[in-house]
């Protein structure tokens, strides 16, 4: 157990900052490291990550330091080995952590082990708030004004893995754990010499048979062989604890989401890869892709493709204005100068599947509990909705600056048919006049993907050109 006192940061060492002053005391650009110490001192208190450490056991290096040490690491996007020899070597980091000459720093492995407990107990965004509330203290950043968020994409850290791939690599991470774990119960529940033929090795798919009946055979092989050991764990001799290794736990979603299991008239058990069409599929959102990495997802946006998550970052976006001229008749070109710099006020995660709009209220709610949210917030068409621009207003009072989603039905896709925008709808009569003058029958309120929205129907009509039956796709209230 690593335990953590808090303690206020030392002082910069004397001997360094007069060699830091020496050094950068002309023209040269004084290194970031300084500049944050400069400006904010104690910028990290230990007392904010104190509940990722115990009170008790081996004292731990300072958690405040090196939160200033991980963010010093990204900027300068360094390797923890980097990070830890830029701590023993580098004046300027010496200069922003307090430390002396003689200090050794800390081994390479302390900042993944830091970044573990920040995670593991919640405070992911504690550096974001701390820093942030720093420069709303002293006037950088503050309510109002303008901001814009967009999302993009992240790759996750795993193989991207074909269906195939994906169930034979779970069964052999399952088995592969189960080793591990029980190595003398594994010797007693399968054929260990026929298994680790073909399991010994990680699954790489490029080895995967060219006939496509032989890849049909062993994904049903993958199959069985998973179902198998799914058995042999929940068998009432196996050791109850054994279901619980998140291996096992894994494989059980896998095969879940691909196979079907059915007893013929014989009695006899089939394994069926599940088809989309036939025995249907689990939604995006809830279907897993790695077996190391459970939270990862497949998404599409526009033509990009990929296997991950998606990021949402919120920055402020003021726009310079020009400094006034030394006099009236300079007729030199007037220089412009911001009025405050650009900065991130917020970093938010989700799954690839996630959809933008879906986002924006929990972005409004984290700017708010900042105290940072913008009169006016830019945003791309992804986020917005006529119930979102509104309810920003109400909600927030932020004002949405968007152009809206263009037509996503599949007339309006196709430029075939009638499409939304070709349909005039009346709010205070209740009705929708179709682009040949008829007047909808019916005007349906309801909720679709949670969102408040209301259908219009037409009866038949006589001519060729529209649809005996016609309605309105729903249009968001």
């Amino acid at each position: 157990m690593v335990s953590v006192q808090p303690q206020p940061w030392p002082e910069p060492d004397p001997q360094i900052a007069a060699a830091i002053g020496a050094m950068y005391g002309g023209r040269r650009e004084v290194p970031l490291a300084v500049r944050v110490r400069d400006r904010f001192g104690e910028l990290f208190a230990d007392g904010e990550f104190s509940v990722a450490f115990g009170q008790r056991g081996k004292p731990g290096w300072s958690p405040g330091r090196l939160a200033l040490v991980t963010v010093l690491q990204k900027a300068e996007n360094l390797t923890d080995r980097q990070a830890a020899e830029a701590v023993r070597t580098d004046l300027a980091w010496k200069y922003a952590l307090g430390l002396d000459l003689q200090d050794p720093g800390f081994d390479h492995s302390v900042l993944s082990e830091f970044r573990s407990r920040v995670v593991a107990h919640g405070l992911e965004e504690k550096v974001l708030d701390l820093l942030l509330a720093r420069l709303v203290e002293q006037g950088v950043v503050g309510a109002g004004g303008k901001q814009r968020t967009d999302s993009t994409h992240v790759i996750s850290a795993v193989r991207d893995l074909s269906q195939l791939d994906l169930v034979g690599e779970t069964v052999r991470a399952a088995l592969e754990a189960l080793v591990c774990a029980a190595p003398r119960w594994v010797e007693q529940v399968i054929d260990v010499p026929s298994w680790s033929r073909r399991y010994g090795d990680r699954v790489p798919g490029w080895h995967a048979p060219a006939s496509k009946v032989k890849r049909a055979r062993l994904a049903v092989d993958y199959g069985q062989d998973g179902f198998a050991l799914l058995t042999a764990v929940h068998a009432p001799v196996s050791p109850v604890w054994l279901r619980d290794l998140p291996a096992v736990q894994v494989l059980r979603c896998v095969l879940v989401q691909s196979y079907t299991r059915t007893v013929s008239g014989s009695g006899r058990e089939v394994v069926k890869r599940r088809e989309a069409k036939v025995d249907g599929l689990p939604p995006g959102q809830r279907r897993v892709t790695s077996p190391y990495d459970i939270d990862a997802r497949r998404s599409v946006k526009g033509d990009t493709l990929w296997n991950g998550f998606k990021i949402h970052i919120s920055e402020t976006c003021q726009a310079a204005e020009p400094a006034a001229s030394g006099n009236n008749g300079d007729a030199r070109p007037r220089r412009h100068r911001a009025v405050r710099p650009n900065l991130v006020t917020n970093v938010t995660t989700t799954d690839a599947t996630v959809a933008d709009n879906a986002m924006l209220d929990t972005v409004h709610q984290v700017l708010q509990r900042r105290g940072l949210l913008p009169g006016e917030h830019y945003l791309d068409s992804g986020y917005a909705s006529a119930e979102l621009i509104v309810g920003s207003v109400k909600r927030f009072g932020v004002v949405l600056v968007t152009p809206m989603l263009s037509d996503q039905t599949r007339q309006g896709r196709a430029k075939e048919g009638f499409a939304t925008h070709d349909f005039r709808i009346d709010w205070q009569g209740r009705e929708v006049v179709c682009p040949a003058g008829q007047t909808s029958t019916t005007w349906s309120p309801c909720r679709q993907g949670g969102l408040a929205k209301t259908g219009g129907r037409f009866l038949p009509y006589g001519l060729r050109s529209l649809p005996t039956t016609a309605e309105v796709h729903h249009l968001e209230a």
